[in-house]
């Protein structure tokens, strides 16, 4: 399981998580709603939980839907967070809502990530993928992807390579429209699959095993023995 933090708030327990629980992923990392919050001390205390256990950089990204904000801390907050990435060869798990132009400008000025990253919760459009694809991201659908309105992130799931595609429930965010006003949770993760599998047009242990492959070849030894 992949658990992301956001801030140096919650990175004490997600840490006291991952140790007490061996099939959890950490991913430490300040997000774009929680910078302004950050003390002086926030890098070195993220480069302290990632020496502590091992775990990808993340909840990172780029923000323009959340009011107020500051643009310029969120992109000095993000490049220092992916050069963390970059220096420690760890996946990043970025975050981006309406601001897709600004993250393939920033991606586009920086140096690669020899561990690539995932788009968490992909809502950017179809014709990007392979840009994005082309600097290492993969691509991790939830389960909103179902509710009728958002069309366009379903041919975006459909159009992915199979060798990027990645599904989450974001849980307890992003709930699945067939669950209504129930608290979203991974139990949710196999009808999430089984719909992806209608959409497009697999077999759905198929797409169980090529997921599974994808997230070993993005985690890599992140995923212990699973």
């Amino acid at each position: 399981m992949v658990a992301n933090g956001t801030g140096e708030s919650d990175w004490s327990r997600l840490l006291e998580l991952a140790r007490g629980f061996p099939q959890i992923v950490p991913c430490f990392g300040l997000h774009p709603w929680f910078v302004g919050a950050r003390t002086e001390r926030w890098e070195s205390e993220l480069e302290r939980h990632l020496d502590a256990v091992p775990g990808a950089v993340g909840e990172i990204g780029l923000d323009r839907w959340i009011e107020p904000r500051d643009e310029r801390q969120q992109e000095s907050v993000f490049r220092a967070q992916l050069a963390i990435a970059r220096r420690r060869r760890r996946p990043a798990m970025i975050h981006c809502l309406r601001a897709w132009g600004w993250l393939m400008d920033v991606l586009e000025s920086e140096d690669a990530l020899p561990a690539g990253m995932l788009i968490h919760a992909y809502g950017g459009p179809e014709e990007l993928i392979e840009p994005l694809a082309d600097k290492g991201a993969y691509f991790s659908f939830a389960g909103n992807v179902f509710e009728s309105r958002r069309g366009a992130a379903r041919k975006a799931l459909a159009a992915t390579p199979l060798d990027r595609l990645l599904l989450e429930t974001d849980s307890p965010d992003m709930p699945p429209p067939w669950i209504g006003k129930q608290r979203n949770e991974p139990a949710n993760l196999p009808r999430i699959l089984r719909e992806a599998a209608l959409i497009r047009g697999m077999d759905e242990g198929d797409l169980a095993a090529a997921l599974m492959e994808n997230a070993r070849r993005l985690l890599g030894d992140l995923m212990g023995d699973a």
